[in-house]
C-alpha cells in the first residue's frame, strides 16, 4: 500500500494490494476523482476522520447492461409503470438519501460530507450521474455514479419502498445498453448486484475497457492527464 504523495497523481494500478487497495491519502475533490476513475479507481472511506482509501480490486465485478437480468417479479412493474423515473433531477437528493440509507452488517456510512460535496461538483462538471425513482411525487428510490466515456462507474443506491431502487437500475441499464456503453462497474461484489447479473472479469479485460475508454472522453478537458 503506498500514500498518495501528490493530490493528483496515483501509483500505478497494479500496485494494488491484495484487499484491492492502491493507496491512502490525498484530497478528495472533482478533479482527484476524475483522474481515478478514468484508471478504475475509487475512494472508500473507513471512518468520516481517516485518511482517503483508494480502492482498484482485481478481478473487477461487472455486470454488462444489455445482459442485465430482470426476474419475472419484477417484470410486472414495468407491465404496471408502478414508477416514473427521470435522470439527473435531484443528484444531491439523490446521494443525500443514499447516505441515510441503513445498510445490513454496517454500523455507519462512508458517504459523508467531503464524498456529497465532491461527487456533486464532478456531478455539475458533466461526470456524474443519478437515477430518480418516484411514486407519484414523491422520490422513493435512486442511485447514483459517475459517467466516464462509455463507462457507468456505480455508487450507491437507495430504496424507501420495495424495488424502488432495481426498478431505476433496470432502467439505467436499458439506456446505458442503447447510448453504447461498455460495462456498469459495481466495484464490489454482493448479492443483489448477482441478481441483476454482476459476474467478475479478469483485471485484464478490465484494463483493455479502461483503455479504449479513453477515446470517449474529451481530449481537450483540463483534467485529462498524460499517457503513463
Amino acid at each position: 500500500m503506498l500514500f498518495v504523495e501528490d493530490d493528483y497523481i496515483f501509483p500505478h494500478p497494479d500496485c494494488v494490494n491484495r484487499y484491492g487497495i492502491l493507496a491512502v491519502g490525498g484530497v478528495l475533490d472533482k478533479k482527484s476523482l476524475f483522474t481515478a476513475y478514468l484508471y478504475g479507481i475509487f475512494p472508500w472511506y473507513n471512518y468520516e476522520h481517516e485518511p482517503i482509501i483508494w480502492w482498484n480490486p482485481v478481478p473487477r465485478f461487472v455486470i454488462f447492461p444489455e445482459n442485465v437480468k430482470v426476474a419475472k417479479s419484477m417484470k410486472v412493474y414495468f407491465n404496471q409503470n408502478r414508477f416514473r423515473v427521470t435522470f439527473d433531477q435531484c443528484f444531491e437528493s439523490v446521494i443525500r438519501s443514499c447516505e441515510m440509507a441503513p445498510r445490513k452488517g454496517q454500523e455507519g456510512t462512508w458517504i459523508n460530507e467531503d464524498i456529497i460535496y465532491s461527487y456533486t461538483e464532478l456531478f455539475y462538471a458533466g461526470f456524474a450521474s443519478s437515477v430518480e425513482v418516484w411514486d407519484g411525487d414523491s422520490l422513493v428510490g435512486g442511485l447514483y455514479g459517475v459517467k466516464i466515456g462509455k463507462i457507468f462507474f456505480g455508487e450507491s443506491m437507495f430504496s424507501l419502498v420495495p424495488n424502488a431502487s432495481k426498478f431505476g437500475f433496470i432502467k439505467l441499464a436499458s439506456r446505458l445498453a442503447e447510448e453504447g456503453f461498455f460495462v456498469i462497474d459495481c466495484q464490489q461484489p454482493n448479492d443483489y448486484l448477482k441478481s441483476l447479473g454482476g459476474e467478475f472479469i479478469t483485471g485484464d479485460l478490465w484494463k483493455n475497457m479502461l483503455f479504449r475508454n479513453r477515446k470517449y472522453i474529451l481530449q481537450n478537458d483540463i483534467w485529462l492527464p498524460q499517457n503513463r
